[in-house]
């Protein structure tokens, strides 16, 4: 017997996104399985909800994926998947000079090779369904941001990669969706600053000494922009969801919709000086360290 039910495939289910989106589809009546790394993360995604099927999911590992799409596969059966969402992410923060190969790999395996990895095995289910393709990615993909230099590298490709998607997978009756997402009010930065403090990164202690301000100072200025609840970014991924004609990008919040295509618009100077001040790349700060004075922090 066919199941009526749309289902979706929805990754990095526990974190703030994902929860918000599993919630909001499960409402709605979708069949949602909430693709988290373990099971132990999945239990508070239920909350008495009927329709979420937590799956235990690591996009980076092949091995995962193949697990999950059999689970997937003979639950949905010949009616397919009707959706997924490539959610799933994390931002490594600090300055390219220091950051460690090793977590420069993590960031693109985690943000572009595993997104791809886990569209690459679910195709055939959204073919079969004439599904649609939702990918999160961020503004920082079209906006270099000094200090989430891997970061914003890692979300334009993700963006490239979404047009190619869209492109090669339209005559094949897939709508592929990229969701463009400024700073959320969620613990993606919390956490990436937890492992900057407690990883070394690369080079001498004079080289990180030279970036001892700035990397206080994008703290601050982390914690002072006005984030965009999680809501809205799940209100953005059903709309491409169930949109009839879905659009290619939807733009989420106030920073992304309004100050960063400003900012892109100014000449490259004075745009990076806007940047770099705004995250303690300050002459006088290198000044300092070169010399050896203490760097205080505004």
């Amino acid at each position: 017997m066919r199941n009526s039910q749309h289902s979706v495939l929805v990754t990095g289910a526990s974190g703030g996104v994902g929860q918000a989106t599993v919630a909001r589809l499960a409402a709605q009546g979708w069949r949602v399985f909430a693709g988290v790394r373990s099971l132990e993360a999945a239990r508070r995604l239920n909350h008495g909800r009927s329709g979420i099927v937590p799956i235990e999911l690591d996009i980076c590992d092949t091995t995962s994926i193949a697990s999950a799409r059999e689970d997937i596969a003979a639950a949905v059966g010949d009616r397919g998947l009707d959706a997924l969402v490539n959610n799933a992410g994390l931002s490594v923060d600090g300055p390219l000079e220091l950051l460690p190969v090793a977590r420069m790999r993590t960031q693109f395996e985690v943000n572009v090779i595993g997104q791809l990895a886990v569209t690459q095995a679910f195709l055939p289910l959204l073919l079969a369904a004439t599904g649609r393709i939702v990918n999160v990615g961020g503004a920082a993909g079209r906006l270099t941001l000094p200090l989430r230099g891997a970061l914003s590298a890692s979300k334009a490709a993700l963006d490239a990669a979404s047009d190619a998607l869209r492109m090669e997978l339209r005559h094949q009756s897939v709508c592929v969706s990229y969701i463009e997402p400024g700073a959320l009010a969620t613990e993606l930065f919390v956490k990436s600053a937890r492992l900057t403090r407690s990883e070394d990164f690369a080079g001498t202690a004079r080289d990180q000494a030279r970036y001892q301000t700035a990397i206080a100072e994008s703290a601050k200025t982390t914690a002072k922009q006005k984030q965009t609840p999680v809501e809205q970014a799940a209100v953005a991924i059903t709309r491409a969801l169930t949109a009839r004609r879905p659009k290619a990008r939807y733009v989420v919040g106030r920073d992304a919709r309004y100050l960063l295509p400003f900012v892109r618009t100014l000449p490259t100077r004075l745009r990076d000086h806007v940047l770099m001040s705004s995250f303690g790349l300050t002459k006088k700060a290198f000044a300092d360290a070169a010399v050896g004075r203490p760097q205080s922090v505004r």
